[in-house]
């Protein structure tokens, strides 16, 4: 965060002191005055100056967005990134000529840097923010494969009569799977294991 002391004959010639050595503008910064200065006799006898001290607000936004570019260049697939927000939850996504190293097996890139991501915007935010990284439509894909594979791990509970621990996934990803069997009252899903090996274990209701 950068933060300076600046002085002026008034507190208007403090602020535009501050402005200029911190090379930003009066909207990206909170301006605390320490002291409104005295002009003093004549000007000159008994005066004192302003004293301000400015803030330059970080945009979570724009860190984020710093954050993915720098990162995705440093992995050899640089990308442009398209942001969308609904309330609390942020969507960004990426597109590039590369954009397969950064999906990664099953996800597993994509979702390391949807973590990573959520962590320095929300590092810079007043509040929680959710953050979804998303990469040539590759969350829907994943969504549409999850449901099928809970559908088919849900008869195969059924046909063996025992309980099927899935792979590890996100808490998204684990909510897809609990929504997608939720009106299936033959069987149940539970939540199984800690962070970052927990799964979903689907079980026969009756069980």
């Amino acid at each position: 965060m950068k933060q300076i002391t600046a002085t002026g004959q008034t507190v208007e010639e403090a602020v535009e002191s501050a402005l200029a050595q911190l090379q930003t503008t009066k909207d990206r910064t909170e301006i605390q005055i320490v002291d409104e200065g005295k002009k003093g006799f004549f000007g000159i006898f008994g005066s004192r100056p302003a004293i301000v001290k400015v803030t330059v607000k970080i945009d979570p936004f724009e860190e984020a967005i710093n954050y993915l570019k720098k990162i995705s260049h440093e992995l050899g697939a640089p990308a442009e990134i398209e942001l969308k927000q609904e309330g609390k939850q942020v969507q960004f996504i990426l597109t590039g000529d590369k954009i397969a190293l950064l999906i990664g097996k099953r996800g597993q890139t994509l979702n390391s840097l949807q973590y990573l991501t959520q962590l320095v915007m929300n590092r810079y935010s007043n509040q929680f923010y959710t953050v979804l990284l998303d990469a040539e439509d590759y969350r829907k894909r994943r969504n549409d494969t999850l449901v099928q594979l809970a559908e088919r791990l849900a008869q195969k509970a059924l046909r063996t009569g025992q309980e099927v621990a899935l792979e590890p996934m996100p808490s998204y990803e684990r909510k897809v799977i609990h929504t997608a069997l939720v009106k299936n009252r033959k069987v149940k899903t539970y939540s199984d294991g800690s962070d970052p090996h927990r799964h979903i274990v689907i079980t026969p209701a009756g069980k």
